[in-house]
């Protein structure tokens, strides 16, 4: 008989806590994307996953981080953001990242996020999104992100959530690069 599966376990890499220990405070978008990319470079070279991640930072720093686990474990909703969400989420105990007594939050992503992670941006309650490479340059790279319009950006913007687009966009590209360069598979 078959019986259905009840449990599912998530874990980044090993190597991400180490990694992530190392961040300084990051004052700025440029300083918070740069650690990104860090990061999301990082999980290229170590075959992770793919070229993505992303961290929700309060203040200059990250409480939590995500890295692309679609791959590894064969599961299509495990991009970067939705990690990093879920993790802050755990952090704080609660399903509201705006909820009442919790710190202005903002989720730092190496690439403007899909459609799924619109989503799960919306219903999480942060405040604030700051992207590297753009929809445009994730398409190029062989990616697919799904129906995301500027109506879909507007749609958030409307919510009162506040969106930067583009932040150290070549330096997010370049991972994209060095992620086709060592033969990533596309997803």
């Amino acid at each position: 008989m078959n019986t259905l599966p009840i449990h599912l376990a998530l874990a980044l890499p090993d190597w991400v806590a180490p990694h992530v220990a190392t961040w300084p405070q990051a004052p700025d978008d440029r300083a918070r994307m740069r650690l990104v990319l860090g990061l999301a470079r990082e999980n290229v070279q170590r075959d992770g996953g793919g070229p993505f991640a992303a961290a929700v930072f309060a203040a200059g720093r990250a409480v939590a981080v995500g890295v692309n686990r679609v791959l590894p474990e064969r599961n299509s909703l495990l991009h970067a953001e939705v990690l990093a969400i879920m993790l802050a989420e755990k952090h704080y105990a609660s399903h509201n990242l705006s909820g009442p007594g919790l710190p202005r939050l903002c989720l730092v992503s190496s690439c403007e996020p899909c459609a799924m992670c619109l989503g799960a941006i919306l219903w999480s309650g942060l405040k604030r999104v700051v992207g590297g490479a753009l929809r445009e340059d994730a398409e190029q790279a062989g990616f697919d992100e799904g129906p995301v319009f500027p109506a879909s950006h507007r749609y958030l913007e409307a919510r009162g959530i506040e969106l930067a687009h583009g932040v150290l966009r070549e330096e997010a590209r370049e991972v994209f690069d060095l992620y086709r360069q060592q033969g990533g598979r596309l997803y």
